[in-house]
């Protein structure tokens, strides 16, 4: 038999026997790493931050420019300033979207893709602003002369004028005679809207213009599409801007919007009510509308 002393070791023995194996054990256990919320938040900012993509250059060689954000395989394009500088405020209504869906990407559903065509007339705007790209205000002119041929390209041609719907080479701007170019896509810059819009076939495509105050539809030979009338209704009910069917306050040929109508694809106008602010919350309302009807 033990003594009680024995005992006493042994029972010592077997404790450190014991925390010795336990220590062991923990020590060598398998640890998972752990990513730090850092580095998973670069990670998810790495594959939905937008592309920025020069697509085509105007008569002078300034880019134009798209802004993509989302995969998804229905599109919506919203396209500024193809009036240039004398419709400054259209453009200055696209980088603000921008800006908007860079900080507020959780509004775009997985099934859509929005794409942002800031300025379509990069020639015209540089006339009124003398910048590439972004502008503020403050390099507006205010010489309404300047902003007056700030409407057209380098060429002196009204591009919403020289789009394949009803084509001619003279048009009319308000009781103006204006130049709709050579042909049909004569310029440049219509040249590269037309080559986006037929590579990438948008589900809806919406002008920003100003100051006639309203949501207009488009329509070439065919008529206005029924998903155009839908489009219409749904940015004018949240916006607030009266929905038209048909500009009707003077003749108008070679729109871009109505080439599109000839070609299947929706598209609205949306203009303004002056040529001088954004409009920001009715636009926005109008947009998010848009979104919660194509992200269905």
């Amino acid at each position: 038999m033990f003594s009680i002393k024995g005992k006493g070791f042994l029972t010592i023995f077997i404790l450190l026997l014991v925390i010795g194996i336990a220590t062991f054990i923990y020590f060598n256990k398998k640890v998972e790493p752990v990513v730090p919320i850092a580095v998973e938040e670069k990670i998810v900012e790495k594959v939905i931050k937008p592309t920025n993509e020069v697509i085509g250059k105007s008569v002078e060689g300034r880019p134009v420019e798209v802004y993509t954000f989302g995969n998804g395989a229905t599109r919506l394009t919203f396209v500024g300033g193809i009036h240039g500088g004398y419709e400054w405020n259209s453009v200055l209504l696209a980088y603000t979207f921008i800006d908007f869906l860079t900080s507020h990407k959780e509004i775009i559903p997985n099934n859509l893709t929005i794409q942002v065509i800031p300025s379509a007339n990069p020639d015209g705007l540089y006339k009124v602003t003398g910048k590439v790209g972004r502008f503020t205000v403050a390099d507006v002119s205010t010489d309404k002369k300047i902003l007056a041929t700030g409407r057209f390209n380098a060429n002196d041609v009204d591009l919403n004028r020289n789009f394949d719907c009803k084509w001619k080479p003279k048009s009319t701007w308000q009781s103006k005679i204006v130049s709709a170019g050579t042909g049909a896509f004569s310029e440049p810059e219509s040249k590269v809207i037309q080559n986006f819009m037929l590579k990438n076939r948008p589900s809806a495509v919406v002008f920003w213009h100003s100051q006639a105050n309203g949501v207009f539809a488009s329509q070439c030979e065919k008529g206005i599409l029924p998903d155009t009338l839908t489009l219409m209704k749904t940015y004018s009910d949240a916006s607030g801007y009266p929905a038209i069917k048909t500009f009707d306050a003077y003749a108008t040929t070679g729109a871009t919007d109505d080439w599109l109508a000839s070609i299947n694809i929706p598209a609205i106008t949306v203009e303004l009510k002056t040529h001088e602010d954004l409009e920001w919350g009715r636009n926005l309302a109008g947009i998010k509308a848009l979104i919660n009807y194509y992200g269905k």
